[in-house]
């Protein structure tokens, strides 16, 4: 058996752009997706903070230093610039994983530079 849990989450990051004139997906800084182990073409599930909104997209990569987190195509109309958003990935874990599971949570400030990076779950009892 498998368990699908959180691999991977950039918190409270702020939407630099919409671009609705784009194929889709979401721009991610890339040392935002180096910190966060994410991928080119990953699936990613989006929250919006300041809407409630929550949908999937994939990741494309924005140059290194940009600070990007731009959301396109139909995505574009799920967020407003300057909104705060949560991009989490998920992976499938076997019971055997699971014992030394630590998924990466990335904590950005409002100019979405890192703040922290740890595997401990924000809001947990241990952050």
């Amino acid at each position: 058996m498998t368990f699908d849990m959180l691999y991977s989450k950039i918190h409270r990051a702020t939407v630099t752009d919409a671009n609705l004139n784009y194929v889709g997906s979401i721009t991610i800084d890339e040392e935002l997706m180096q910190a966060a182990h994410l991928r080119v073409g990953q699936k990613v599930e989006i929250v919006n903070i300041n809407n409630g909104e929550r949908f999937a997209t994939y990741v494309i990569k924005g140059k290194a230093g940009s600070k990007d987190m731009c959301l396109n195509g139909a995505a574009a109309r799920k967020v407003e610039i300057g909104d705060k958003i949560i991009v989490i990935a998920y992976a499938s874990y076997s019971e055997k994983e699971l014992e030394t599971y630590k998924p990466t949570v990335v904590i950005v400030d409002e100019k979405n530079n890192i703040d922290t990076v740890t595997n401990e779950l924000v809001g947990s009892d241990n952050v």
